[in-house]
């Protein structure tokens, strides 16, 4: 694997490529290259493609900005496309996958096929204000607490099943220890998946007839033991929003996740779907 680092103007974007084939990047949002580990090594037979977000990882930033908005993330996807040489096919996952659907609305002839799994847009949702209320629920009790208590809030979010109802707000602040985490606060507030910075991802909404008129095929998954929760519903409705029926894929949201994060899905049947997917 060679690693590069790209000037894309105000970031300075690391990324890697092994492999030699049909190039296939692989993106996420907060999520850095590292997350793709167990799915590249599903490609041995594609020049694989993999970068972190500026100001994530091993990407630095020096616009004097925090917030992580689809257009600028899609910018750099692009450069970084450039610089190896596209196009390429793309998956993309949760706030990546909103940077892909950004991607191919700006630079239509970048992508050849995008999966776009699991995208958390808010406005797609028939419950749209309340799951903004509920989102904004976990970012209050990180502001309030910190880390521990507004990650338990983000998981309580996360998974909760179904739309959300006055029942859901009537429910008890979850207690970090429940999920093996710290209930202390180190007095941090730069969480880029808990913290403000990545408003504009979840705020985000597609832009449908860009879509439409691209070369690419757009695809949007979702994995099948996400159930109802919310990165499940969202995908359901961008699917629907796009004309589409989401395309079912193994596992949970980070199911393309090997088990060194602890949060280990199923890669090698993950990978088999993608590629099946892909063409």
């Amino acid at each position: 694997m060679e690693t590069h680092v790209l000037d894309t103007g105000g970031a300075a974007i690391t990324y890697d490529v092994s492999g030699e084939g049909r190039p296939l990047m692989m993106i996420g949002q907060p999520m850095d290259a590292s997350g793709f580990t167990a799915l590249r090594a599903q490609f041995p037979d594609r020049k694989v493609i993999t970068y972190d977000p500026r100001g994530l990882g091993r990407s630095t930033r020096s616009d004097g900005r925090t917030d992580n908005t689809p257009q600028t993330q899609a910018a750099d996807v692009h450069a970084v496309i450039q610089a190896v040489g596209g196009p390429v096919d793309l998956f993309a996952s949760s706030g990546g996958a909103v940077t892909a659907l950004e991607l191919v609305a700006s630079y239509p002839d970048d992508v050849v096929t995008l999966v776009a799994h699991e995208p958390p847009i808010i406005d797609v949702l028939p419950d749209a204000a309340a799951a903004r209320r509920a989102r904004d629920g976990f970012m209050d009790a990180y502001q309030a607490r910190g880390q521990g208590a507004g990650m338990a809030a983000f998981l309580q979010m996360s998974s909760h099943q179904g739309e959300f109802t006055d029942e859901y707000f009537a429910l008890p602040a979850p207690d970090p220890a429940q999920f093996g985490m710290p209930a202390g606060d180190d007095g941090t507030r730069d969480d880029p998946l808990l913290g403000t910075s990545s408003l504009a991802i979840t705020d985000y909404h597609p832009r449908v007839d860009e879509l439409h008129a691209a070369p690419t095929r757009v695809v949007i998954a979702v994995g099948e033991e996400t159930g109802d929760a919310f990165t499940a519903r969202t995908a359901v409705h961008t699917a629907k929003l796009l004309g589409q029926e989401a395309v079912v894929f193994p596992s949970h949201h980070g199911g393309f996740i090997g088990g060194e994060f602890g949060w280990a899905g199923k890669p090698e049947e993950f990978g088999a779907k993608l590629r099946e997917v892909l063409g």
